[in-house]
């Protein structure tokens, strides 16, 4: 992997406990849509953090002029430094890495399966996609629990009508605890809810991202669903 320098040009709270950090994207990096890096922090402060290095899977597009990373803020010497790090504030990213990226077979379907803040990679992928406008069909599962902790929640559902063959499935299991409004799906995304929003779609390929554990139990649900594990593709998580 190549080291680039970067700064902070924005940061903001995107979600209920999760922020977005623009950084201005170095001459000559270059990623694909899927892909991750890792941002090294090299405030003097970060010499006392369990390590200074993070990976992140790349919120933004290829053909964005910068570099978008987002994260749930946990309560770590990491997260508390990212979270402090004044506008223009310096620091390093090495990669690009990862092989989560979209198939190239445009006959087959893309089906995105997503938790939380493992939306990441696939923001990236989507897009990239609205801006391309390809042939592959696009569906997202999208669960969280409430709308307020759902991240990109707005600019999904503008991507679904600038991008004809991108679907949002989003569900909110936590609904009842919400002060917003919702009117879509409130199951978890399990056999049935997998099977009743892919029908109709012929040989799609799965995409899986997050922990090791939820990605393994996902799978299980897919196997479940009478999906077979050469039409699965995973990563563990990137920017928790």
């Amino acid at each position: 992997m190549t080291t680039y320098d970067v700064r902070l040009t924005q940061s903001s709270e995107i979600a209920n406990g999760t922020m977005a950090f623009h950084f201005s994207k170095p001459a000559g990096f270059s990623f694909k849509p899927g892909q991750a890096v890792d941002l090294v922090l090299i405030d003097p402060a970060s010499a006392d953090a369990e390590s200074p290095r993070h990976a992140f899977s790349i919120v933004s597009a290829p053909f964005e002029d910068e570099l978008v990373l987002a994260t749930r803020m946990r309560d770590s010497d990491y997260k508390r430094i990212l979270r402090s790090m004044p506008i223009g504030a310096s620091a390093k990213i090495d990669g690009p890495f990862g092989s989560l990226t979209l198939h190239k077979d445009r006959s087959r379907p893309a089906v995105f399966i997503a938790g939380g803040i493992g939306i990441t990679p696939f923001m990236s992928i989507l897009r990239q996609a609205a801006r391309d406008q390809p042939a592959h069909h696009m569906r997202l599962l999208y669960s969280n629990r409430r709308p307020e902790d759902t991240a990109f929640l707005d600019e999904l559902l503008q991507l679904e009508q600038q991008n004809k063959e991108f679907r949002l499935i989003g569900t909110m299991t936590e609904i009842a605890k919400s002060n917003l409004p919702w009117n879509g799906a409130t199951d978890v995304i399990d056999d049935v809810f997998v099977k009743n929003a892919t029908e109709g779609l012929l040989a799609p390929i799965y995409y899986l991202v997050g922990p090791p554990g939820m990605v393994e139990a996902m799978r299980k649900t897919l196997n479940s669903a009478d999906i077979d594990d050469d039409d699965i593709r995973s990563e563990d998580f990137y920017g928790y």
